[in-house]
């Protein structure tokens, strides 16, 4: 899985991210009183495991909290921003990290065959919002990368289409947007509270 390209797997800028969650640990996030986020670690993160964040958008990461979609009501939804260096990031809008990403697949495929299990499979509608096959592929990429001894990756970053059409006959849909997620929690310099109109 190692290629020539690997050179261009690390950004060379920061970004924003904002992550919806409880008013409550925005407040202990941004004092420093909580160090950092948790990482979501569950069975269906579709980036695997790590702190998730919308890139450059705050209206998402509070539209997120406020909708219901988090795993636990949020009773006073917020969201908090964080200034973001990628490190060496799989990037899922390249082509470098699509490829790595189907290696992956084959490799846990292969491997489940030979145990004579079925894959995961991911769920949730048409935009299969429950990825367990999508999370199980990127953390076996994780530790393939390990146990052959290549440089770990420290965040994943992908687009992901969602929603309906933004018009009619449009390519484009109303909810998609750029997600990361976090492994590494050094990546992240530093929280803040974005100036939102609301």
């Amino acid at each position: 899985m190692a290629n020539r390209w690997a050179l261009y797997q690390r950004h060379p800028s920061f970004v924003l991210g904002f992550h919806g969650t409880e008013k409550s640990l925005v407040d202990e996030v941004v004092a420093g009183k909580t160090t950092h986020l948790q990482k979501s670690e569950g069975k269906f993160e579709w980036l695997g495991h790590g702190v998730y964040f919308w890139e450059n958008d705050p209206q998402r990461g509070l539209e997120w909290a406020q909708s219901g979609n988090a795993k636990k009501k949020i009773k006073e939804p917020d969201v908090v921003g964080a200034i973001i260096d990628l490190g060496r990031c799989l990037d899922l809008t390249t082509r470098m990290g699509l490829e790595e990403i189907a290696e992956a697949y084959a490799t846990l495929r292969d491997s489940y065959a030979q145990a004579k299990l079925e894959l995961p499979l991911n769920s949730g509608g048409k935009d299969q919002f429950k990825r367990e096959l999508d999370c199980q592929v990127i953390q076996a990429l994780h530790l393939y990368r390990e146990d052959k001894g290549l440089p770990r990756y420290n965040s994943v970053r992908a687009p992901f289409p969602e929603a309906a059409p933004l018009y009619e006959g449009s390519g484009f849909r109303s909810r998609n947007h750029i997600q990361l997620a976090i492994i590494d929690t050094d990546c992240i310099k530093g929280y803040f509270r974005p100036i939102l109109s609301r």
